[in-house]
């Protein structure tokens, strides 16, 4: 039996939400940044109707490829940690935690680039007043 198996195992599918976190979030980046082809070809069938405000598709663009270089970065980060906590458990020194730093400035980045694409799609569906 691996010695300290359990924390080993626990390691490893922290690793893996990790990996499927950040393959969902490239993912949403990809769809994003395709959403303007459907906004584009809803705006030109609704285009007698003003209910549409057409605009460009620069911000989707720059919006799905955050979200992917944000994928990308997150399966580095957790990479290093995953082979930095495997070193961890397998030492006999006690060693700290590495803090939640890095979760909260994810789940800021989160919430920012989802409030930008809320905004995006307001101003896309609606149009301004």
């Amino acid at each position: 039996m691996i010695p300290r198996y359990s924390d080993h195992a626990a390691n490893e599918r922290t690793f893996l939400a990790w990996v499927r976190t950040a393959i969902a979030l490239m993912a949403f980046g990809f769809v994003i940044e395709r959403f303007d082809l459907f906004l584009r070809y809803v705006a030109a069938s609704l285009a007698g109707q003003q209910k549409f405000a057409p605009h460009g598709g620069a911000f989707a663009d720059v919006a799905g490829l955050a979200f992917i270089v944000l994928g990308i970065t997150i399966i580095v980060i957790a990479g290093w940690r995953f082979v930095q906590t495997a070193k961890d458990i397998d030492s006999d020194n006690e060693v700290a935690g590495p803090g939640v730093r890095f979760d909260l400035a994810l789940s800021g980045m989160l919430g920012l680039l989802g409030a930008a694409l809320f905004l995006y799609l307001s101003h896309a569906v609606l149009p301004l007043i």
